[in-house]
């Protein structure tokens, strides 16, 4: 052990200008980006199940991010446009926003399309940047045919993102148990994107550049030394997880008939 510290205070003793996230070999590689990876690997499989030239509605598309797996589909967008990808420049922005692809410009409340008009809707990502999601999801339900798919990602706990457009961090498996059978849905499929562990370890690699940014801060060698010990305790940790996620996690994905 005592080597292996030494070892790692040699690498860290000269650290950038720019603090940089704390890093484990291995686990920093299955990680990173892991939320987002496992999202659109869920997604794709979902949509790709969909029979041929069914109709389906991307509500809050943005920059249509997931369009690409609806190359079968008869792919219809709709966002409120809104967002330029500066916001408020508070929390987390992305810089550039373009959503001038978008099909249909309303507020997802009120989406101008007859009632059952689609075969599916997706709403990925979306509900934490909502006032009111449960009004959306009475929208979303509305154009829905009986019978068909509804389906659903979001947080289920997240920084403050694309504000002043940001109302919740998350929901739980019980917002969705308990809204979509309210709205007369069967939940086929709930997924649980991360744990406990992969979340903490997501944020403890982002520690370095929050304390920069906002306590003008940096971690000392010493203090990265332990945040990489500590990593690696949380990758053996989530390695025999079971059942963190019920505590904490990345985000839940939702598959859902209407009846």
């Amino acid at each position: 052990m005592k080597s292996i510290v030494l070892n790692s205070f040699k690498r860290l003793k000269h650290y950038p200008a720019r603090e940089e996230a704390v890093r484990v070999p291995g686990f920093q590689e299955r990680c990173d980006n892991q939320n987002q990876a496992n999202r659109e690997q869920w997604l794709k499989s979902v949509l790709a199940a969909f029979p041929t030239g069914h109709r389906i509605l991307d509500a809050g598309a943005g920059e249509l991010q997931y369009k690409h797996f609806c190359a079968h589909l008869n792919y219809v967008s709709q966002d409120f446009a809104q967002y330029d990808g500066q916001g408020d420049r508070l929390g987390l922005q992305v810089g550039k926003w373009d959503a001038n692809q978008v099909d249909i410009v309303s507020d997802i409340t009120s989406i101008p399309e007859p009632d059952n008009a689609y075969d599916a809707v997706m709403c990925v990502e979306v509900l934490e940047h909502l006032p009111y999601p449960v009004e959306a999801l009475r929208e979303l339900t509305r154009v829905l045919k009986p019978g068909g798919k509804l389906i659903l990602t979001a947080p289920f706990c997240s920084l403050t993102h694309f504000s002043p457009y940001f109302y919740q961090s998350g929901y739980s498996r019980y917002f969705y148990e308990y809204w979509l059978g309210q709205f007369g849905y069967n939940i086929l499929d709930m997924q649980f994107n991360g744990n406990y562990f992969e979340w903490s370890a997501q944020e403890l690699r982002r520690l370095p550049q929050v304390s920069q940014q906002y306590a003008h801060v940096r971690p000392s060698a010493l203090e990265r030394i332990c945040m990489r010990i500590t990593l690696g305790f949380l990758a053996r940790a989530s390695k025999s997880n079971s059942g963190s996620e019920q505590l904490l996690c990345f985000g839940l994905h939702i598959l859902a008939e209407k009846r």
